[in-house]
């Protein structure tokens, strides 16, 4: 598929997100507040797009493009610099051009590889989506040099079921879908799904774990947290699921492994009550698997 029919279609992935973008009035601060929730405590854009060091990212680098590599079949790809930059980020984008890429995947040259998690981001509500590039805007430029890719034909657009399209702000009065809504942004089940032939299978084996993860510190495993009461977290408490969630540890009080104890104390403990106590009311529907 060209570059021009996947522009195309991006807009019509977005078309119910920009009926109102002719009469837009500059970001409030609100709003980038809201955007900086988003992308610091939710989404852990941070955790692919920032510099690390000895004692964790280098802020003075934020955003300016991640140290990991992604690989797959296709593909090998290194989080890019979405700093306001101009030259190496995003500050040159349209704010479609920006909106394109984190909900349907599609960047200026093309579909992007399946390592930006788009398929979780299409849920944004059109007030969220335009309070992420409000911040997305507002941080700092930060020059970087433009990591080296390979992409070998276009990937395959993934979706997540119950997110193929953007919520609308009601629904977050509901704590169940807004649970869910926290859960997708957070890519909860990217991690603790269970795989089918090497893929994610979240109709299947949704929460049940098992995935691999390697990491300079280890391999580690993707936990159950279905409510399975054994083998998930159907025995635990709120407030056991509430220190993984949010301090990375474990029931037994031990420290969890790279990278939810990564993404626990950088990301998720800026978490709201609110979204907190909604994100556990929904993993408590999730139905008891075995495994991994």
């Amino acid at each position: 598929m060209s570059a021009t029919s996947l522009r195309l279609r991006a807009r019509r992935v977005l078309s119910p997100l920009c009926l109102a973008l002719a009469l837009a009035a500059p970001a409030a601060a609100a709003d980038i507040e809201r955007g900086r929730y988003l992308v610091e405590a939710l989404t852990a854009c941070d955790n692919c797009h920032t510099p690390r060091g000895p004692d964790g990212y280098v802020r003075e680098k934020r955003l300016s493009g991640g140290p990991q590599t992604f690989t797959g079949p296709n593909y090998s790809v290194r989080g890019p610099n979405i700093s306001s930059d101009a030259a190496s980020g995003v500050g040159a984008w349209s704010d479609d051009a920006v909106k394109a890429a984190i909900v349907a995947g599609i960047g200026p040259d093309g579909r992007l590889a399946p390592a930006m998690p788009s398929e979780y981001y299409r849920i944004l509500t059109m007030r969220d989506l335009e309070a992420v590039v409000a911040y997305l805007r507002e941080a700092a430029p930060v020059a970087s040099a433009r990591p080296e890719q390979r992409r070998d034909g276009e990937p395959t657009a993934e979706t997540f079921p119950g997110a193929e399209a953007p919520f609308e702000e009601k629904a977050l009065d509901d704590p169940l879908r807004r649970g869910f809504y926290v859960a997708t942004l957070a890519r909860c089940m990217e991690c603790h799904s269970g795989e089918t032939n090497g893929a994610l299978d979240h109709r299947e084996k949704l929460g049940a774990g098992g995935k691999l993860f390697r990491t300079p510190a280890g391999t580690a495993v993707g936990a159950n947290i279905t409510q399975h009461p054994t083998a998930g977290i159907g025995a635990w408490s709120d407030e056991e699921i509430k220190a993984a969630i949010t301090k990375g540890v474990g029931r037994d009080g031990r420290p969890l492994k790279p990278t939810m104890a990564n993404l626990s104390k950088a990301h998720f403990a800026k978490m709201t009550p609110q979204d907190l106590d909604a994100l556990i009311l929904w993993l408590r529907t999730i139905p008891p698997r075995g495994g991994p």
